[in-house]
């Protein structure tokens, strides 16, 4: 059988689970193929495990929206927030070349990447849309290191199943299953429309993931953890944890 026919069998099958026979029917199925979120469980676990997994076997190789240069919003974009941190004013203050992100868990190769060796690696520039579960949303250019690249320098091992990653903003964080991480379009962002990531966007390095609302976009990266369960690492916020868009 063919990968597309396999896909098209799972996908048919989730929808008349759950057309015919209720949620937790399309909940089991898409439990043998792997295709269950980590917050499944609950009274919103059968919805919640479906939407997942649906969308990952028809979008997981999709791509985000990306426009033309001059379909870039015009400032402000967005509330920009300021960021106030004794260590944030330390590595400004250093020009950032102190800045670092920690890259842990199942790799191969531990590191502690600095900001001059990633904006050394291969770019991407692409004319991407920012969504926030808020409302609002911006057309930026963002220039980065795709997040696979930086996984493949660091040897992530054979069944690894998401990465989570911190802000230097303390209680900040969130993760993504290893689809969104080896998307070519998650980058680690330190540029934006032309210059540096500003502040206010999270400079010098943020998360871009335009397949997912801004929640998962996370600002001022410093640490990253590969892993195959997300268990010991504690829920927070309000949000979903599955935030395709």
């Amino acid at each position: 059988m063919s990968e597309w026919s396999r896909r098209r069998l799972i996908t048919t099958g989730l929808a008349g689970t759950a057309s015919v026979s209720g949620l937790a029917v399309a909940a089991h199925l898409a439990n043998q193929y792997g295709l269950v979120p980590p917050d499944s469980s609950g009274i919103y676990g059968p919805g919640t495990t479906l939407t997942y997994a649906s969308q990952r076997m028809l979008t997981r190789h999709s791509l985000a929206r990306e426009f033309s240069p001059g379909e870039i919003s015009k400032a402000p974009f967005a509330k920009l927030r300021p960021f106030k941190s004794g260590e944030f004013d330390r590595l400004r203050a250093g020009g950032f070349a102190d800045w670092r992100v920690q890259v842990e868990g199942m790799v191969a190769r531990p590191s502690a990447i600095r900001l001059g060796e990633l904006k050394s690696l291969p770019s991407r520039t692409q004319v991407t849309q920012l969504a926030c579960e808020e409302g609002w949303s911006f057309i930026a250019e963002w220039t980065g290191v795709q997040l696979s690249r930086v996984l493949s320098l660091v040897e992530a091992v054979p069944g690894a199943r998401y990465v989570v990653y911190y802000s230097l903003q303390p209680n900040w964080w969130h993760s993504i299953d290893m689809a969104d991480a080896m998307h070519p379009q998650t980058l680690l962002v330190h540029g934006m429309n032309g210059g540096e990531l500003p502040f206010g966007h999270g400079g010098p390095l943020r998360l871009s993931i335009p397949r997912q609302l801004g929640y998962k976009s996370v600002k001022f990266v410093t640490r990253m953890v590969v892993t195959d369960s997300l268990e010991r690492f504690r829920k927070g916020g309000n949000y979903s944890w599955y935030a395709g868009i």
